[in-house]
């Protein structure tokens, strides 16, 4: 079947943000499939192979901030969305979905510059590009639930980096 341009759904054009979501989304993927917890010496594999091939995409620093903040973090955040699951476990969502997960949850909870709203949608869009046709959805509920949260974590993140950036209180 032929369709015409008027025919086409607009495109939405994809940034650099976006990019690095899938990117890291793919390397979380490839390390899980692998086995390999080594995420630091992963993103270095994958700088350095796409150093030497153009035609591979460079792994680009907030890929390597995602990445490794989910590594850093994933006990934690496998904790929250297990815990925010219906009908699910971890372990039986597709791989792509966990990962895709934890690249959300990582955002919401630690990305100040990220609007929560940005970092769900965009977890959907990767959602719709790479997994099945019903994880959309899912992955936004879950998300939605998780979400409310967010304010919480960052709120408190934020006071105990301040209490740490103030030195040891007087004993």
């Amino acid at each position: 079947m032929v369709t015409n341009q008027d025919d086409r759904a607009p495109r939405k054009k994809l940034g650099a943000r976006h990019k690095a979501r899938r990117r890291a989304v793919d390397l979380l993927f490839e390390a899980e499939a692998r086995g390999v917890t080594d995420l630091p010496g992963l993103i270095a594999e994958r700088t350095e192979l796409a150093a030497g091939d153009e035609s591979m995409p460079p792994v680009s620093g907030y890929t390597e901030t995602l990445v490794t903040g989910v590594g850093v973090d994933r006990t934690q955040l496998d904790s929250v969305i297990g815990s925010h699951l219906q009908q699910w476990t971890l372990q039986r969502l597709p791989a792509v979905d966990r990962a895709i997960l934890r690249v959300a949850v990582w955002e919401l909870f630690n990305a100040a510059d990220v609007p929560p709203a940005v970092a769900v949608d965009e977890a959907v869009e990767l959602a719709k590009e790479l997994s099945t046709d019903e994880s959309p959805s899912y992955i936004n509920g879950v998300l939605g639930r998780i979400a409310t949260l967010a304010p919480q974590v960052r709120a408190a993140a934020a006071a105990t980096s301040q209490r740490a950036a103030s030195g040891p209180e007087p004993a």
